[in-house]
């Protein structure tokens, strides 16, 4: 299997839980292979065989600039070139749930993809340039919710930025009162679903969402809670509208009937593995 940028957070997760089953694994980073340099497609395919699985994780994210959308098509155009030159026998890509439209239901694997912010917009472009090149290969299209876990380098507003904040006696700001409701992914758990999406060379478009969700607010307390340390949460004006409305569930149906042995860890046990991790 070569997994697409395994130095990164998710991508290092993904090539660890491979590695840990037996898979045979090359992954890469950007040290190894940058998808912006213009022999990128011709590495990458050098590096490709028949029968391998290629999973996709490389981008520049979160995407918030124009600058950042055209590297994003650029990276995917030399993944895409380098499956005209050497396909494969299985392709998975990572997306986001950004590529959904907001709505009054729980999100479905059937829900329009109608993206409002350019992170939603490449995504949905990358999905579609990648299922273009794959031709009669399977492809799998993941769209994870919102990320956590141990060693997580953005450090965005959630549950990571939060631990860090605690565990250093730092106050936690929120956004407005931290009231939006929100589905939070342990990496673990996406690099678990890469491993039975690849076992069983799976096709098609599958959410990685618990189907539980939980509030900014909420999660700041749980930080607390795990620092042990007595942490200030203080709320602040919003400068915006509150994102998704301030609710953005998801219905995780499709997962267990695909996998039916597979549960989602649950946000107690996941942010406590990570503040374990991270800070022992």
């Amino acid at each position: 299997m070569v997994v697409l940028g395994a130095g990164g957070f998710i991508g290092g997760a993904v090539a660890r839980k491979l590695a840990g089953s037996g898979t045979p694994v090359v992954g890469l980073g950007r040290k190894q292979l940058d998808l912006l340099d213009a022999d990128a497609a011709a590495r990458l395919a050098d590096l490709l065989h028949p029968d391998d699985t290629l999973v996709v994780i490389s981008a520049r994210a979160p995407c918030k600039t124009t600058a950042m959308m055209r590297d994003n098509v650029v990276m995917m155009a030399a993944v895409c070139e380098a499956l005209a030159r050497q396909p494969v026998a299985h392709a998975i890509y990572l997306s986001s749930d950004a590529v959904y439209a907001d709505g009054p239901l729980p999100l479905t694997e059937s829900s329009p993809a109608a993206p409002t912010s350019l992170h939603g917009a490449m995504h949905l472009a990358r999905e579609q340039m990648l299922l273009a090149a794959a031709g009669a290969t399977p492809l799998a299209v993941l769209r994870p919710t919102l990320v956590y876990g141990a060693g997580d380098p953005h450090n965005g507003y959630g549950p990571n930025r939060f631990r860090r904040q605690a565990n250093r006696g730092e106050p936690i700001v929120l956004f407005g009162e931290g009231e939006e409701r929100r589905d939070h992914v342990d990496v673990d758990d996406i690099a678990e679903i890469v491993l039975l999406v690849a076992e069983h060379r799976s096709a098609g478009t599958l959410n990685v969402a618990t189907g539980s969700v939980a509030s900014f607010r909420e999660l700041a307390q749980k930080a607390v809670a795990l620092s042990r340390r007595d942490v200030a949460i203080e709320g602040s004006p919003r400068n915006g509208p509150m994102p998704h409305n301030g609710y953005r569930p998801f219905d995780p149906a499709a997962t267990y009937g695909a996998f039916p042995g597979f549960r989602y860890t649950g946000l107690d046990a996941g942010l406590r593995r990570a503040q374990e991790q991270e800070f022992g």
